[in-house]
């Protein structure tokens, strides 16, 4: 079934694209809703405006998104967290965590963004990938240090107490 739609549908499509879908999801979802309608030439005239400017606002957006991009690149954080004497965290340092401590350095970062294979379990520093689109990326170093500890300071205890 062809739909032509009222909205950008991530994964799908954007706003006035014609596109095909099942019957069940277009019957049962996407008319119902009002996400989309039938195509016609009388419902394509109509959204071709709608869809000049939600193409404008989307390369806005876009170019932000390139831009806080290019500015968080290669920016260090420091994530302070309770370890065990053998560098084990008490839980984990996650998406939240690291969106969080870059939102502190002023940066507008969501969580969302934040590419972890899997939580941080140990005192120690990781490069994370931020993506904000398919395309648009940029890298970060994080720190996880014990609370009171800066980055160096932690690297200097642990060799400390092996002399």
């Amino acid at each position: 079934m062809k739909v032509l739609l009222h909205r950008d549908i991530e994964g799908l499509g954007f706003l006035g694209d014609v596109v095909e879908v099942s019957e069940g999801y277009g019957r049962n979802y996407l008319l119902p809703q009002k996400l989309a309608v039938q195509p016609s030439e009388v419902n394509i005239k109509a959204i071709t405006k709608e869809r000049a400017r939600q193409a404008e606002q989307r390369r806005l957006a876009r170019d932000k998104l390139l831009k806080v991009a290019e500015q968080v690149n290669e920016t260090e954080v420091t994530i302070e967290a309770l370890a065990n004497e053998a560098g084990h965290l008490f839980g984990s340092v996650g998406e939240e965590d690291v969106a969080q401590a870059l939102r502190e350095k002023g940066f507008e970062i969501k969580s969302k963004f934040v590419v972890m294979g899997e939580h941080f379990r140990k005192l120690d520093s990781y490069e994370v990938t931020l993506r904000f689109e398919k395309d648009v990326e940029a890298k970060v170093q994080v720190h996880v240090v014990r609370p009171g500890e800066d980055q160096e300071d932690g690297d200097r205890s642990e060799g400390a107490g092996d002399e």
